[in-house]
């Protein structure tokens, strides 16, 4: 035990990068069990977009014009709690919501399941892993 406080005591820069890195991960990880929704991969979103899933696009606008998933609506998640109302008919439908990486992703998904949508799924990696995989975009000007 003394060893660790000398290692503290010495390193104190090395030690706040220690602690601000567990924090960052328990602040992910936390985000992911609480967001109530799934994660999908790349193959799995598209199947359940061929069987009818409503794919909720959370990026800003010229993220989304720059390219998108095919007939996905863009709500970017400032806007996600205004415009509710567009989807609120879909509550019981199957809803993926995709942004960039996932983070933003999982943020909205907390939102949707406030407003009592029952089957919640986030895209894993986001738009940058539905590009590694080599899918179609869509994109508009």
């Amino acid at each position: 035990m003394d060893q660790y406080i000398e290692f503290v005591t010495n390193h104190p820069y090395m030690f706040a990068a220690l602690a601000a890195t567990i924090g960052m991960i328990v602040f992910v990880e936390y985000e992911r069990m609480t967001s109530g929704a799934s994660a999908l991969s790349p193959l799995a979103l598209t199947r359940l977009q061929n069987d009818g899933a409503l794919v909720i696009d959370v990026r800003d606008e010229n993220s989304f014009k720059s390219g998108h998933l095919i007939e996905s609506l863009n709500v970017p998640l400032g806007q996600l709690e205004k415009r509710l109302g567009e989807i609120d008919k879909r509550k019981a439908d199957p809803v993926v919501v995709v942004c960039e990486n996932g983070m933003r992703a999982q943020r909205a998904c907390k939102t949707l399941k406030k407003a009592e949508f029952t089957d919640l799924h986030h895209l894993a990696g986001g738009m940058a892993a539905w590009q590694k995989a080599n899918l179609p975009t869509a994109s508009r000007s």
